[in-house]
């Protein structure tokens, strides 16, 4: 089977720069596991690789899909596992790197085989959200099942409904159907090495604020103005990404310019911390607090053997 290096970690920790020089040096090739940069249009918001990273080394699963479009786990493992073939059949390593835990686990674990839809129940959600938005069922997630509410973006409505049917159809917290399926239980879809970036606190602020001032100084929010001028707005979900909520709620007149780059810079480190919290409990992983910190000598051993 196809070894894979997975790298994961918070937004501004510094992944795209490790996956393309470990990539540069073995000559292999770097599939996404980020549900945002699926999304063309999207660019300066997702901090997708630049034009020039992009050109020195092959990324896949990016600008894929329209920002209508749905995007599920599911759909990502079939787009991943077939890009991961092709770039096997060409004799080249693959590096997978994204700050999406559930797709990350998706690819290595697999699903956990969850209750099926129970369209009533998805109606009832939904229509909570829309007449109370959807930071009342992250409280009402948070109650029941508090681990999955730190994973979940309070933005992410189509997750936060899931969550919360899979608790009601199951009296089980979707956290608990999640544990069962781990590292420590389920078999490895890929064999893997998992290697985490987690820079000290104070870093990974400062880094986070600076690519906000970074994406807003490259025309965030002429991004977003475009986006909506081709009819892509809340409540559609890819909307709903940070960086992009914010910008169309201060278009929409509800936040100043100010205050909407201060939300952002906000709701950014709590992105975060949800991103730590999903893989720190995987004894897995292998953190550094730096990339410079990460052998790619024991990297390139391992995808080469």
């Amino acid at each position: 089977m196809t070894r894979l290096v997975v790298i994961v970690g918070p937004t501004a920790s510094g992944k795209t720069r490790l996956a393309v020089d470990l990539a540069r040096r073995t000559g292999g090739e770097v599939v996404s596991a980020d549900s945002q940069q699926v999304y063309a249009g999207m660019d300066i918001g997702t901090g997708k690789a630049t034009a020039d990273e992009r050109a020195a080394v092959p990324h896949h699963l990016i600008d894929i899909v329209a920002p209508d479009d749905t995007m599920t786990a599911a759909r990502f493992i079939t787009l991943a596992d077939a890009a991961i073939a092709d770039i096997a059949a060409r004799g080249r390593p693959v590096i997978v790197c994204g700050g999406t835990g559930l797709y990350i686990r998706a690819l290595l674990l697999g699903l956990f085989e969850g209750p099926p839809a129970d369209a009533a129940l998805r109606a009832e959600l939904d229509a909570a959200a829309d007449a109370h938005g959807t930071a009342h069922l992250h409280a009402r997630l948070a109650a029941i099942d508090p681990a999955m509410a730190r994973k979940i973006d309070p933005h992410d409505q189509k997750r936060l409904v899931r969550a919360l049917e899979v608790h009601q159809l199951t009296g089980v917290p979707m956290s608990e159907h999640q544990a069962r399926h781990d590292h420590r239980t389920a078999a490895a879809r890929y064999p893997h090495v998992l290697v985490g970036l987690s820079p000290e606190r104070a870093t990974l602020h400062a880094r986070i604020e600076a690519r906000v001032d970074a994406m807003i100084a490259a025309g965030l929010v002429d991004e977003v103005a475009g986006l909506r001028a081709r009819g892509f707005a809340p409540p559609m979900r890819s909307q709903g990404a940070i960086g992009y909520a914010e910008v169309h709620d201060h278009l929409a007149g509800v936040h100043s310019l100010a205050t909407m780059i201060e939300l952002i810079k906000r709701n950014s480190r709590r992105y975060a911390r949800r991103q730590i919290s999903w893989h720190r409990p995987d004894p897995l992983v292998r953190w550094h607090s730096e990339a410079s910190d990460v052998d790619l000598g024991s990297l390139e051993r391992y995808l080469g053997s």
